[in-house]
């Protein structure tokens, strides 16, 4: 049997030849090959200039600014406070030592962020008030780490720019600011925003909007109903989009469509009874019945045999 993926590069769904095939045809491979070695001339542009920074030792505040990652103004702050020392040596230049920077760092070590770890509420203070002294002792671990550009994470996973900076935020993934860009950390990145590989066999998606038309529901609904019946997911271009299988699976539209089986009101309008005799009719002769969403669908065949002796012995439908 021929399986079927998605192509790394243009998301179209195509038939593999072997299990190592990542894109659909050559042009692609050759396109996301380029766009590969993009990513690293950008980067490797955009480090550049602070690896020439790292080699002087008096900098001015412009350059003190994109070593730091941080605005001119803020180079300023940090003088202000004492926290930089600065030597003026006239009315329009002042310089800083590159060593002096190190210094700041060092008498305020980096606390290494934990990615997806969810940040400590008002009521653990006394936690971590007693945890001080034993953090003191743990030796910080260095962690080389490859970075994408905001650009490649929005292209790479068809996500907005507030969406990135909102999900970057709240699973405090690693950033990198560098010449007025953020750079976000590979690893994080791939671990919050890839496709869980139990999805990636799934062809066919729909809208919450397509969801809710289908199905009959409303948009609510369709959010609560597929989280908690855990219906695979994914988000592109700011719209989310449902497994739908998962919902044809769920909602039974295979029963919706057969003839053997009809709803409660369409046996009341055909036999002229309101839904309470209905359900008294299905409990008393134990017919059998399916529930599909709200709804429930009776076997047509034991309804009618049913109504059949109903209306032979009692001479009506309705029980009075």
């Amino acid at each position: 049997m021929s399986k079927t993926r998605k192509c790394a590069h243009c998301g179209k769904v195509f038939t593999t030849k072997s299990g190592m095939q990542k894109f659909c045809s050559e042009e692609c491979a050759e396109q996301a090959k380029e766009a590969r070695k993009k990513r690293q001339r950008d980067f490797l542009r955009a480090v550049e200039p602070v690896m020439e920074l790292q080699q002087q030792e008096y900098l001015t505040f412009s350059k003190a600014a994109i070593l730091l990652g941080c605005t001119r103004q803020y180079v300023y702050k940090l003088v202000e406070q004492g926290k930089l020392p600065a030597s003026r040596l006239s009315s329009r230049m002042a310089l800083v030592r590159r060593s002096d920077i190190e210094k700041m760092f060092e008498s305020n070590p980096y606390n290494r962020v934990i990615p997806c770890s969810k940040p400590k509420r008002a009521a653990d203070k006394v936690q971590r008030t007693s945890s001080k002294k034993d953090s003191k002792n743990v030796q910080p671990t260095d962690e080389v780490l490859e970075y994408y550009s905001g650009e490649e994470v929005m292209e790479t996973y068809k996500v907005k720019r507030s969406w990135l900076y909102t999900t970057a935020k709240r699973h405090q993934i690693p950033v990198c600011h560098i010449a007025g860009r953020n750079y976000y950390s590979k690893k994080h990145v791939d671990a919050i925003f890839a496709t869980p590989s139990d999805i990636e066999g799934i062809i066919d998606w729909l809208s919450s909007q397509e969801v809710a038309e289908r199905y009959g529901m409303n948009l609510n609904a369709v959010r609560s109903y597929a989280h908690n019946h855990k219906i695979p997911s994914k988000r592109e271009h700011g719209r989310t989009y449902y497994s739908q299988s998962h919902f044809d699976d769920l909602r039974r539209t295979d029963l919706v469509s057969d003839d053997r089986y009809c709803s409660s009101a369409e046996v009341a309008e055909k036999y002229g009874i309101s839904k309470a005799n209905v359900g008294v009719i299905v409990k008393k002769h134990h017919i059998t019945k399916v529930k599909v969403g709200r709804n429930n669908l009776l076997v047509k065949e034991e309804f009618d045999k049913v109504m059949a002796d109903r209306l032979a012995q009692f001479g009506s439908y309705r029980i009075l």
